[in-house]
């Protein structure tokens, strides 16, 4: 029998607040037979929950024309944009600055180099300027150097005592209540759930299963090359200054293919960069499901598609029509956003 993340949420949230006298249990068991019979319960009702349930439902139906055998299970997720927030710029980007101006003392050539001076001088446009190549540039530098344990403790520590500008909470808190939901819907029936995103491969897997549920042998994500050392006798990975590998655009269904090594039977993104990995996973044999998110409220998250520079969604929003793909409407298909909403 599968248990929900979001069933031991509620008893939880009970225990704590009733404790475990006997008026409560009624309570309790109350709120368990609630979240069992929906799955969803941070979702509105409407054809994006519906979709998706009768998705699961047929797919999972053993003596059904459309049952799909456990080990084809497979769903991808991109992360930005997706699963947690992205504006006003990418968190790993948050990460890459701060960790510039830590470093900046030992680089003095910083207060003159661009896209260093910018980052030093807090002017944002000027940064944003230098597009894709001034953000690698930022996350070569800040990224590099040091093994990878010590990259993940850094992450954590970071997670740990930054918070987002609009919201003053941790950026992992700032994940899609949703889209957790969905995540541990599909896991209970026996999907095996991936994230294929454009961010660095290893900072994401030093949060993400605790923030999703998510391994980190199940997360596939842009990487630096590394190298093998040895350090005070002992053997170390340490992460170089060159880019080894981008997962994004054409890059995730090569990632996929590389590292997951079977095509996927749902996928969800929320830009353009996620399109190509939807449409291969789409264009399989026998059922499948694609998923774009649409950020729509922008007063509780963020508003825009098509003219965004961050997670831009232009023609991945007309294909999905063209298509039949499932398109999230962020105000109107969620009850809530983020975790903390949920009181």
């Amino acid at each position: 029998m599968h248990i929900r993340i979001v069933q031991l949420v509620v008893v939880f949230a009970f225990i704590t607040t009733f404790g475990c006298n006997e008026s409560s249990q009624k309570e309790r068991s109350q709120a368990v037979k609630a979240a069992e019979a929906d799955p969803l319960p941070s979702w509105n009702e409407g054809t994006t929950k519906n979709a998706i349930i009768d998705f699961v439902t047929k797919t999972t139906t053993a003596e059904g024309p459309d049952f799909i055998p456990v080990a084809d299970r497979i769903a991808c997720f991109d992360n930005d944009g997706n699963l947690w927030s992205e504006q006003p710029m990418y968190f790993q980007l948050y990460f890459a600055i701060d960790r510039v101006k830590q470093l900046a003392q030992e680089h003095p050539e910083w207060k003159t180099e661009q896209p260093f001076k910018a980052v030093l001088e807090d002017d944002m446009e000027t940064l944003l300027s230098f597009g894709e190549h001034g953000i690698i540039q930022l996350v070569m530098a800040s990224h590099a150097g040091m093994s990878t344990e010590e990259f993940a403790t850094i992450v954590r520590e970071w997670l740990r005592t930054s918070n987002h500008p609009r919201f003053n909470r941790p950026f992992n808190e700032l994940i899609y209540q949703p889209m957790v939901e969905l995540l541990t819907y599909l896991r209970a029936n026996d999907f095996k759930t991936f994230i294929v995103s454009g961010g660095g491969v290893e900072f994401m897997r030093a949060w993400t299963e605790e923030a999703y549920g998510i391994p980190p042998d199940q997360v596939v994500g842009s990487s630096i090359q590394t190298r093998l050392d040895t350090i005070d006798d002992k053997l170390v990975v340490m992460r170089l200054p060159k880019m080894d590998f981008v997962d994004d655009k054409e890059g995730k269904p090569i990632g996929i293919n590389k590292y997951i090594g079977t095509r996927p039977v749902f996928a969800s993104g929320n830009s353009d960069g996620d399109l190509q990995m939807i449409r291969w996973t789409t264009e399989g044999e026998g059922p499948r499901f694609g998923l774009y998110v649409h950020h729509t409220d922008a007063e509780r998250e963020w508003a825009y598609d098509r003219e965004s520079h961050i997670g831009r969604l232009d023609k991945g929003l007309d294909e999905a029509v063209e298509k039949g793909w499932t398109v999230i409407d962020m105000k109107k298909d969620w009850k809530v956003i983020y975790p903390f909403e949920r009181n």
